[in-house]
């Protein structure tokens, strides 16, 4: 007789906010901050809400400013949030209202796992929040650390003549402790029992109460990493910053050739620059799945995606005949090689209305189409957006607005269920290109079929706001789980040599 397996507990991501931002001379908690157009805790919290482990989420907040956290979650639409309630006024005070709330409508003897993250680290990969909970099977109490690069040294302070080294511990045995720190609930509650029986009790974290209070319990170590970091100089607040504008995402794949059709099938898409390359190869991909694709382009159709009023055209023409528009991608670019100083003024609006205009003036639109059909606009970049390149200014310079544009419309439209995504392909076997750059070595581009293929995993995923590098040199770079900051990191070096 086969005995039946125990059922998992319940997973709680506890996001400690009751921090504020004097260090990073602000009048509101830090972790109202905006960063990459959104507040950091929204950043946090949305980590928390993509994750599979996680199934439900409380916030401790500042005193004063929980309305503030829930006007967030309600326009974010975070459905794991099950609560915002004050914090304490020190941490381990705010960790036991946490305890007090988690243990609210538990059944007795029900058990249950919480991770306690710092609201200020917005860069937490899946990948960490997985290996806490899968610790949890083992160990009652969890931590996150990464080795220290920086030597460690002890200090004592000598009246006025300052401070002395008295120690420098070996290196290999220390760890930079990070969140989460992941515990089975009754662990930290009975550590945090014991510890009320301390007339002294006072611990910056939650690993160090079970350590100190409960010191026949092991606490295991899961590795962190370095992009976990914590907002809380200024400084911290422009490397943050910088690291969501570069980081990149990996679209998931479909499952099989079946998925695609079954996505695909009956609905409309319009690629502005169908003539051939990337979008051509979209459009032939999609209807070759059953989607209605209406490929547009100067050479082919006549349009004109400078003009406003071919945009207009095109997506009229493809409501009146299928009564939807799904997907709108705009692949359409030119590029020109020469010195700012040396371009004539026509070649400089050209840039400008092709590269830069028209995706804005197809964005306007397509806004009423895709809002009724909860669809996407796809936009692209090139590697140049991170870094503009000598003798492409123009070209460099507009495709970093591709990305800003992205990154602002995926946030002004979420409310109407539109998602904008943008795809960052490596140098690509194009026409284009091959008109400006001539004929280069085998095997160095990447081929439009695959950006295409790319493409529609893009159109097909749930993703919005994300930039997505499409690669050939490292075929495990964006595999899932992995981190869009380790990513990002890596694909700048890549980017070096990349147009």
């Amino acid at each position: 007789m086969s005995v039946p397996h125990e059922a998992k507990p319940r997973t709680t991501a506890v996001v400690l906010a009751g921090g504020t931002g004097q260090r990073v001379g602000l009048s509101i908690p830090k972790q109202l901050l905006k960063i990459a157009g959104k507040a950091v805790i929204e950043h946090t919290l949305t980590i928390f809400e993509n994750a599979e482990d996680i199934d439900d989420v409380i916030v401790l907040m500042a005193p004063g400013f929980v309305p503030d956290v829930e006007k967030i979650v309600a326009k974010a639409g975070l459905a794991k949030v099950v609560k915002v309630i004050e914090g304490g006024s020190t941490r381990n005070e705010t960790t036991e209202r946490a305890i007090q709330a988690l243990g609210e409508g538990l059944a007795e003897g029900e058990e249950r796992n919480v991770l306690f993250h710092d609201a200020v680290r917005p860069l937490l990969s899946q990948r960490v929040i997985k290996d806490c909970v899968e610790a949890l099977d083992r160990y009652q109490a969890v931590d996150v650390a990464i080795p220290s690069a920086d030597t460690i040294i002890v200090t004592r302070t000598h009246g006025e003549d300052g401070e002395f080294i008295t120690d420098v511990p070996d290196r290999s045995r220390l760890r930079r402790g990070q969140t989460p720190q992941a515990f089975k609930l009754s662990t930290i509650r009975r550590a945090y029992q014991v510890a009320a029986g301390d007339p002294n009790f006072q611990a910056t974290d939650d690993c160090s109460v079970v350590l100190k209070y409960l010191p026949d319990v092991p606490i295991h170590v899961v590795a962190g990493d370095e992009y976990n970091m914590k907002v809380t100089q200024p400084v911290d607040v422009f490397i943050t910053d910088k690291l969501f504008q570069l980081a990149s995402t990996a679209a998931p794949q479909q499952a099989d050739e079946a998925a695609y059709r079954d996505l695909l099938s009956g609905r409309t898409l319009v690629v502005f620059g169908g003539s051939y390359g990337i979008g051509a190869d979209i459009a032939a991909l999609a209807e070759g799945y059953g989607a209605k694709v209406y490929a547009l382009g100067r050479s082919t159709t006549g349009t004109h995606v400078e003009n406003p009023e071919h945009v207009e055209e095109a997506l009229s023409k493809a409501y009146a005949e299928t009564g939807r528009v799904d997907y709108v991608i705009n692949t359409a670019g030119v590029l020109r090689i020469g010195k700012l100083a040396e371009t004539d003024s026509t070649t400089i609006q050209e840039a400008l209305n092709v590269n830069y205009l028209a995706p804005v003036q197809i964005a306007r639109a397509s806004y009423k189409y895709l809002a009724e059909t909860k669809g996407q606009l796809l936009l692209y970049t090139s590697s140049s957006y991170t870094r503009g390149r000598a003798e492409y200014s123009l070209y460099s310079s507009t495709k970093a607005a591709m990305v800003n544009l992205t990154q602002a419309l995926a946030d002004e439209w979420a409310g109407d269920g539109i998602r904008v995504n943008c795809v960052n392909p490596e140098r690509t076997a194009t026409p284009m290109r091959t008109k400006a750059f001539g004929k280069e070595p085998e095997g160095s581009l990447l081929s439009s079929e695959a950006v295409a293929r790319t493409s529609l995993d893009v159109l097909l995923s749930a993703m919005t706001g994300h930039v997505i590098d499409v690669r050939q040199q490292d075929p495990t770079r964006g595999a899932a789980g992995s981190s869009g900051f380790e990513q990002a990191l890596a694909s700048v070096l890549d980017r070096q040599e990349d147009v």
